[in-house]
């Protein structure tokens, strides 16, 4: 049987979107070269995605994702690697930056789609009279904006911590999301008043790179590869839940976290220094087992350890007060 998967897969391209998840969006590149490609990933996002262990869940649930073009809602404690598994997706498939929206209770579905700078127009109105002004100098599409800008491939879209949310902006995402479409008024109205027929350039929410609009409208070819991470801190209406997939990650396995340390960690240490960080992960799993801890504060503790800070079985006391330090619980209040 073939393999079905692209992430992690045999698969090189990404199949035909179900007939319900077909848009008609027309791609359109910058009249200016140097302007009409979105820039590479840096070597942070490169790290990030090159680190991340995928297990076969996930795997599983990252292609149905793609497959279907449907956004994927990631809910686990902090430090299960949520926000991770977007990067992981973007540089196995080769698909750029991630464009990543954070999530706040003030934030709001203009935010993430696009925002206009009414005020430094009317500014250079009045610095230079009678000289004419381009709109699309003064808009800029935000990540959800840019992520649904009609391409080939799909981008990948990171909205972290969508339960931060204000109440609304669920259900207001859930519109776009079956769309794959938004408006951009203040064009559609030039449209509107014979307004130039060429298409407007808009900045993408990456630097330097340019996006023609037609008519207002933005319109995906391929729907964006979304993650949206959530801590599981509230419920969320049926209706988004029903235009989303939804996957739960657990604590790293013994095997996964081994893998993480490896990922990040292996061309760092000397035989003695592994030897010292067995004491570590055994430490970082008992306690782990009754208290809440994040992968990160395991990586930390290897690192030091790695640069001679006296931990695991090089603690001189035995119960050492950096590494209590270090592998405080996240929960339960400072005093923990």
């Amino acid at each position: 049987m073939t393999d079905w998967r692209i992430f992690k897969g045999d698969r090189k391209t990404l199949p035909e979107a179900p007939p319900w998840r077909r848009f008609a969006g027309k791609v359109a590149r910058s009249a200016r070269p140097e302007r009409a490609e979105p820039p590479a990933p840096d070597e942070k996002q490169i790290r990030i995605g090159r680190g991340y262990q995928a297990e076969e869940a996930e795997i599983e649930m990252v292609n149905a994702a793609l497959i279907l073009r449907r956004p994927l809602l990631v809910t686990g404690k902090p430090g299960t690697g949520k926000s991770s598994l977007a990067y992981a997706v973007a540089q196995d498939l080769g698909l750029g930056p991630v464009l990543r929206w954070p999530v706040t209770s003030r934030s709001t579905l203009k935010d993430g789609l696009y925002s206009y700078d009414v005020l430094g127009r009317l500014q250079h109105q009045q610095l230079h009279p009678g000289e004419r002004t381009e709109i699309g100098d003064f808009l800029r599409l935000g990540p959800l904006g840019t992520a649904l800008a009609p391409r080939e491939r799909p981008r990948v879209l990171l909205i972290d911590e969508i339960d931060k949310s204000d109440i609304d902006l669920p259900n207001d995402l859930l519109h776009v999301f079956e769309d794959g479409a938004f408006d951009i008024p203040e064009l559609a109205r030039l449209a509107e008043e014979g307004g130039p027929p060429a298409p407007v350039e808009i900045r993408a929410h990456d630097d330097d790179y340019w996006i023609p609009v037609e008519r207002g409208r933005v319109t995906c070819r391929e729907f964006p590869f979304i993650v949206l991470t959530s801590n599981g801190e509230r419920d969320f209406p049926p209706a988004f839940l029903r235009r989303c997939l939804r996957l739960t990650l657990q604590d790293p396995s013994p095997a996964k976290l081994a893998g993480i340390v490896a990922a990040h960690l292996s061309g760092e240490a000397d035989a003695e220094a592994k030897a010292d960080w067995e004491i570590l992960l055994e430490n970082f799993e008992r306690r782990r087992s009754v208290q809440d801890l994040s992968t990160d504060q395991l990586l930390n503790a290897l690192y030091l350890r790695l640069l001679g800070a006296p931990l695991g079985a090089a603690a001189t006391d035995e119960k050492s007060r950096l590494e209590e330090a270090l592998l405080k619980p996240l929960s339960g209040g400072l005093a923990s």
